[in-house]
This record gives structure tokens, C-alpha cells and sequence, in this order.
């Protein structure tokens, strides 16, 4: 087949060979070709004269060797067709192998990573959860480990200033110079902060005389914050006067601000007076301070009291003292803040104060009607889970009497506030369970009369559910170094299986509502965490009921509701760990649910008298019974309108009180009725009217008797007048006088001195 010609239109494409073309075309080119060279062949045959002197029977035996020909072109063509669709099948069954070979890969491979996938999505699942009770276990508030301290300093050099602060989650630091927030970015090159492990650091560099102040740090997370602050004292020397080196501190250092050794003569120029408010509102007390001598280093503490209370830096309350001017400023009013305030300078030489009283009257009900919202909410017996509230109930004198309370609780961080209650409780005190160990939280009380529901008084600060009995448990042992040792008490107590039973199971709070149970965990406790349950058993029915039988108590306290009135009860507890429970405590005493504590007695005869064109004072005799009394509440009624207005809206401790804010030549009577966590006495009866004046008393001592001079036959005196005139202008002074070893007193003048200066 390698001699067949190719065809013309062909010679010029060498890739048009036979093997491009298919196996049927090449068949019919081999036939094509065997036909051609028989005739060629018998053509020569005929041009040579053979084909007239052969015999047929080389004819046929030359037709024969054609035939064979023919059937051996198309035997070889057969078997090539059959060659090439056997590697045909071969090759399609390897592709066909291998293609399946690769399903099966690709799907082995799928099955492992969707099943490598779940693993992973199981792990991270079970990861996130662990993490979320680690965090839930390791929370708490920031506790300062290592506190700031005070530097003394000269001008241009650095200082840095330094605690420890632990808590989870991480604290957030914010740094306060004089109660002003330092942001190292607007002064990057005075101020930079550092913080790692708990550490954190405020580098001042190049500190001058204006950074002399007083630096607080306070570190916040969700459940909660502390602070901790220092003094910086930055000293310049003098011409001639070398510095300290850094690593020497001089041995006298300068006093601080608010520590004053020196005698002062201080004179309010002007004082702030009584002054009524509304809730809600923005207020400040002023007073004008002459100091005698100003020292720019050195000056007197002023202190801000209210009721005899030291009153502090606060949410509330901001303090200011500078400049000729004392100032006590807040931020919220609420009637927490109601009160008799008192500025008193401290000095060397003694206290000069001025006091007023401030009248904070309730805002607008937000319900026509509603009563004033609670005052003073504070908290006590915090443990575990379990806080008793307890607050002061309004004045509704001119409102329907309250008939309950709600209590709402808020996570510190949070503004998610939780009804405690679902009924209103009657009495000024709750206890608050189901909290969670390690949190911290604030409450605020709402009370509630038959026209609606009042404002929420102001929060309490924050508490935290924690067990103090745990930091009694445990003993902190510091070594050299700064290294110290925690001993645990109850690694001591060795491997407690089951605990056993708790004592001393006694009734710490009655109400006609609930009973306050306490008790004491058993001894020795274990490693394990202990929970309790109680029990309760009517008396004569021979049955016991578990109280907390869905969630278990982790506090030493439990108050159990829902008590029968006029039944009586005993009651049991149980302590239980991961390895059981233990036996009962021993039965308390039957214990019946009623209020301990009863409404007070009315208070006795009221008197009023004269004090100012403005004011009246008013005394009463005390009730019969005054147990756990709160204090009183004064109302007053121009005489024939009988329409009583309250006069103050805190109870005040004392049976004598001074109304302000009358119109001066109008009649009044008065009454009191004093309050406890029960409620209101009864009013007591009427004051006899009274007219509304100046009284007259007698003015208090001249001071401040001065030598003015002396020539050896006498003396020239000068004094100040005295503070309080009594109501009318001073008429003049006697002068006494006595020898220094004598003790009798003799006068000087028969005749009144118009002046504050004499010679004698």
C-alpha cells in the first residue's frame, strides 16, 4: 500500500496520509489498488504476446494469485479494523477505570472533609461553651492588687506612675488628672500609658510645676470598677540649690493640699441659705471664704457634711474648693438628698462653719395621683445569690396612701432592668434571691398606690453577690520578693466525700409574708461547692415539702414565700456537693409568719414656736413606742384652709425641726407622724396657730479681742462683733476686766460702748 500514488490534490498536504484518513476509506483504497495493478499486470501480460501463447491455465492460475492477493489485502485490512477497535475498547476501559478511580477519590475525599468539618464544628461548640462557663466562673470585678503612690519630683524630670489591677473581664483603665481625664493622644509628648499583664503605667515626662495635682486611675469592667489615686508634687529649686539626685528623696517633703498644720484666720464673706429644689434638677451650694494669710501651697480643708455625714466625690456630688469660693454641686437631684448641710473649714486654730438646710420637694408624677418615689435604698446580708433591700417610704401627704413597693434589679454595666416582685410587698424591706454568684448589681424601688405606680427612686450602689465567709476561709502569706502564698482552708480539711448537715438553722428575718431563714455550712466543708435545700413542714401535718426543689441555694440564707397566715412552720436544710447530700439539720422552732416589727405609736403634743419672719420651730414629744422608727414627717396648714402641704420629704431623725419657707404674718398649725418599715403612725394632734415673725434672743459673744495698743498707763481693745444679732440690731458692749493671778471679774463701763474699739 506504500506505492499507491498520491492524488494531486493531495501532494501538496503532507498530513493528508493514510493515517488520517478512516479505516473504511482506506479499505476502498487498498481494493482501488489491488484492481489497478491486476489490470497493470495483465496489461503486460498482452503488450509482452504471453497472453496468446498461454494457456488458460495460466489464466486462472494468475486469476488465483489476484484473488489471493485480493484476500490477503482484505484479511490485513480486517485485521488492522480488528487491532484498532481492540485498542479502541482497551483505552476507553482504562479511561472508563481511571474516571471511577477519581469518583471514588473525589468522594472518599468529600466524605473526610464533610466529616472532618463536623468534628471541627462539634469541637468549636463544645470550646465555646467551656469558654462561657470559664467566664461565667472567672468573672468579677476589678480588685487593685498593687495601689499608686505619691511622687515628689523636680522640675524636668520623668515620673511614672504605676498599679496592678485584677478582674475579668479585662478592666478598661482610664487615667484622671484632678478629676480630668487625660487622653495621652491630645499631649502625646507629656503623657504616655502603658498596660500589660494587669500592669499599667502613666509616664509624665518632663514633669514642670503645673503638674503638681492629684492622679487617679479607675478601671471598669461589667461588673463593676475601682480606683486608686496618688499626689504629685513637683518642686523647682531655687537659684544656687541643686536637686536631689533620682535615686535620693529628700527627707523633708512639701505638705499636701488637703493637710493644713498652720494657723488660719477664715471669714465667710457669703454664705449660701436655705434653698428648696425639685427632683431632677441641677443645684450648687456656694460660699465665699476670706483665707487670711493665702498661701498658694498651703490652705485650710474644706469638708461638705450632710446630717453630721462627710460627704465625699461621687456620681452625685462633685466638691470644689479654690479661688475665695467652696462649692458643693449636684448632679441629679432626688430627695436622698435632703438635708442639713454644713461647710467647715479646718484649720490649726479650729473650725469655722456655716450650715442650711435644703428642701428637695418630689418631681411630677408621671400618674396623676401616683405617690413620690422611695428614698435611702441600700442593701445588706449580701451573699452568694441572696441581698436584702430595705428603703424609706415617701410622704403622701398630699397623695392616696401607699399599699405596696416593686423592686427592680439591673447587672452593673447593663440597662436591663428586672422586676423582682410580682405582687407589691407592703413593708420598706425585701429579700432579693436568684442572683448569680460574682456578679455585681444595683436596685432601685417604685411604690405604688390605688392611682398608679411612681417614679423609681434612685439606684443603690452596687453589690456583689459573693459569700464573705470565703475570704475568712483563706489566708494570704507574703514572702521576699513580693511573692506570696494562698492557704485555702479547705485544703487543710482533706477529701470530703458527702457533707455533713448544716447548724444552727434559725430564722434571721420574719414578715407576715415570708421568713428569712439562716444557717451555718457544716464543718468541715471540703474542696467541693456546697448548695442547700430547704425544707418546711406545717406543724401537726407530719409531712415535709422542699422548698427549692427546682434550683439549689449556694447561700447560707434563703427566704421562703408563700406561708399560710396564722400557721405555723418548722423548717430543715440539707447541704449537698457532687458526691450527694447530706443528712437533715436539726428542726428549728415553729416559727410563725407575722410582721416583728408593728406601726409606731402617734407622736405627742406638738409646740410651735417663733425663729424667723420665714421660719417656725417646731417640737413634739416622742411616741410611746419608737423601735426601728425611721423618723418623722412634718405637714403644715394655714390656719382655716385645712389643706396640708408636707414640710419635709426625707424623715428626719429628731423631734425638733425648723419649717421654712412661710409667708411671714400668716397663722399655721402643725402635726407629725412618724414611720418605720411598716408605715406611717397616726397624725398626731394639732398645734396651737401661731403668727409667723422674728423672735427676739439674745445675741451671741463678741470675738476676737485684740491689743491694739498699750503705753504703760492703759490699753486700747479692739473686737468683732458678734455673729448673730438676735434678731435686732446690737445696742452696744460691756467691758470686765480682772488682774492675770486674780479670778474676780470687775466692769469697766457703766455706761454702753457703741463702738468694737476702747481704751481702758
Amino acid at each position: 500500500m506504500s506505492s499507491v500514488a498520491v492524488p494531486f490534490y493531495q501532494r501538496r498536504h503532507k498530513h493528508f496520509d493514510q493515517s488520517y484518513r478512516n479505516i473504511q476509506t482506506r479499505y476502498v483504497l487498498e481494493e482501488y489498488a489491488a484492481r489497478k495493478a491486476a489490470s497493470r499486470q495483465a496489461a503486460y501480460y498482452e503488450s509482452s504476446g504471453l497472453g496468446k501463447t498461454t494457456c488458460r491455465l495460466c489464466a486462472r492460475r494468475a486469476r488465483t494469485l489476484a484473488h489471493e492477493a485480493m484476500q490477503e489485502s482484505r484479511k490485513r485490512t480486517h485485521e488492522q479494523k480488528t487491532h484498532a477497535s481492540e485498542e479502541k475498547r482497551i483505552r476507553y476501559a482504562s479511561e472508563l477505570s481511571a474516571l471511577e478511580k477519581e469518583i471514588h477519590t473525589a468522594r472518599h475525599r468529600a466524605r473526610e472533609q464533610l466529616d472532618r468539618l463536623a468534628v471541627q464544628r462539634m469541637v468549636e461548640e463544645n470550646m465555646a461553651l467551656e469558654r462561657h462557663a470559664v467566664e461565667e466562673k472567672i468573672s468579677q470585678a476589678p480588685e487593685i492588687l498593687v495601689r499608686l503612690r505619691s511622687h515628689t519630683v523636680w522640675e524636668k524630670m520623668s515620673v511614672s506612675l504605676c498599679f496592678t489591677v485584677q478582674g475579668f473581664p479585662t478592666p478598661v483603665v482610664q487615667w484622671y488628672k484632678n478629676e480630668e481625664l487625660i487622653t495621652p493622644a491630645s499631649d502625646p509628648a507629656k503623657y504616655s500609658v502603658e498596660s500589660k499583664y494587669g500592669v499599667h503605667v502613666l509616664h509624665i515626662n518632663r514633669a514642670d510645676f503645673d503638674d503638681s495635682a492629684t492622679y487617679s486611675a479607675v478601671a471598669t469592667n461589667v461588673h463593676g470598677q475601682a480606683s486608686t489615686n496618688c499626689a504629685v508634687i513637683v518642686r523647682r529649686f531655687r537659684e544656687g540649690e541643686e536637686p536631689y539626685p533620682a535615686t535620693i528623696m529628700p527627707f523633708h517633703l512639701p505638705l499636701s493640699y488637703d493637710v493644713c498644720f498652720t494657723h488660719f484666720d477664715v471669714q465667710f464673706l457669703e454664705k449660701f441659705g436655705v434653698t428648696f429644689a425639685t427632683e431632677g434638677e441641677t443645684l450648687t451650694l456656694k460660699c465665699s471664704v476670706l483665707v487670711t494669710p493665702e498661701l498658694k501651697r498651703l490652705r485650710p480643708r474644706a469638708e461638705w457634711y450632710r446630717d453630721d455625714v462627710l460627704i465625699k466625690d461621687s456620681k452625685w456630688t462633685k466638691l470644689y474648693f479654690g479661688e475665695g469660693q467652696a462649692a458643693l454641686s449636684f448632679t441629679h437631684l432626688n430627695k436622698d438628698d435632703e438635708g442639713l448641710y454644713t461647710l467647715r473649714m479646718v484649720t490649726k486654730g479650729g473650725v469655722s462653719e456655716c450650715s442650711a438646710y435644703l428642701f428637695v420637694r418630689d418631681a411630677d408624677a408621671l400618674i396623676v395621683g401616683a405617690p413620690g418615689a422611695p428614698m435611702d435604698v441600700e442593701c445588706h446580708d449580701a451573699n452568694r445569690d441572696y441581698v436584702i433591700v430595705t428603703w424609706k417610704p415617701p410622704n403622701t401627704t398630699t397623695q392616696n396612701p401607699v399599699i405596696g413597693y416593686f423592686v427592680d434589679k439591673c447587672e452593673v454595666g447593663l440597662e436591663n432592668w428586672v422586676q423582682c416582685n410580682d405582687a407589691p410587698v407592703k413593708i420598706c424591706k425585701y429579700p432579693v434571691t436568684g442572683l448569680y454568684e460574682g456578679r455585681s448589681y444595683i436596685f432601685r424601688v417604685r411604690a405604688v398606690n390605688s392611682a398608679g405606680i411612681s417614679r423609681p427612686s434612685r439606684v443603690s450602689e452596687p453589690v456583689a453577690a459573693l459569700d464573705p465567709v470565703d475570704l475568712e476561709r483563706t489566708q494570704t502569706i507574703h514572702v521576699d520578693e513580693g511573692r506570696k502564698i494562698v492557704i485555702s482552708k479547705d485544703d487543710l480539711e482533706g477529701d470530703i466525700q458527702i457533707p455533713g448537715p448544716p447548724t444552727n438553722v434559725h430564722a434571721s428575718e420574719i414578715s407576715k409574708t415570708y421568713v428569712v431563714l439562716s444557717w451555718d455550712p457544716p464543718v468541715p466543708r471540703g474542696r467541693e461547692p456546697l448548695t442547700y435545700f430547704v425544707e418546711k413542714s406545717m406543724v401537726g401535718s407530719g409531712t415535709w415539702q422542699r422548698v427549692n426543689a427546682q434550683v439549689a441555694v449556694k447561700s447560707p440564707r434563703y427566704a421562703v414565700f408563700d406561708l399560710a397566715e396564722g400557721k405555723s412552720y418548722v423548717f430543715r436544710v440539707l447541704s449537698a456537693n457532687k458526691h450527694g447530700i447530706s443528712d437533715p439539720s436539726e428542726i428549728t422552732e415553729p416559727i410563725q409568719p407575722q410582721d416583728a416589727v408593728v406601726v409606731p405609736s402617734a407622736p405627742g403634743r406638738v409646740v410651735a414656736t417663733r425663729n424667723t419672719k420665714t421660719s417656725v420651730v417646731v417640737q413634739w414629744d416622742k411616741p410611746k413606742h419608737e423601735e426601728d422608727l425611721y423618723g418623722y414627717y412634718i405637714d403644715y396648714s394655714v390656719v382655716g384652709s385645712n389643706h396640708w402641704e408636707p414640710s419635709n420629704h426625707k424623715p428626719i431623725k429628731y423631734n425638733r425641726f425648723v419649717v421654712h419657707g412661710l409667708e411671714t404674718g400668716e397663722q399655721y398649725i402643725f402635726r407629725v407622724k412618724a414611720v418605720n418599715a411598716v408605715g406611717f403612725s397616726e397624725n398626731s394632734q394639732e398645734s396651737e396657730a401661731i403668727k409667723v415673725q422674728a423672735a427676739l434672743t439674745c445675741p451671741s459673744y463678741p470675738h476676737g479681742i485684740t491689743l491694739l495698743n498699750c503705753d504703760g498707763h492703759s490699753m486700747t481693745l479692739g473686737w468683732k462683733a458678734p455673729k448673730y444679732s438676735g434678731g435686732s440690731p446690737v445696742l452696744g458692749y460691756y467691758i470686765d476686766k480682772r488682774e492675770a493671778n486674780h479670778h474676780n471679774w470687775h466692769e469697766v463701763n457703766s455706761s454702753l460702748i457703741t463702738r468694737t474699739i476702747y481704751t481702758v
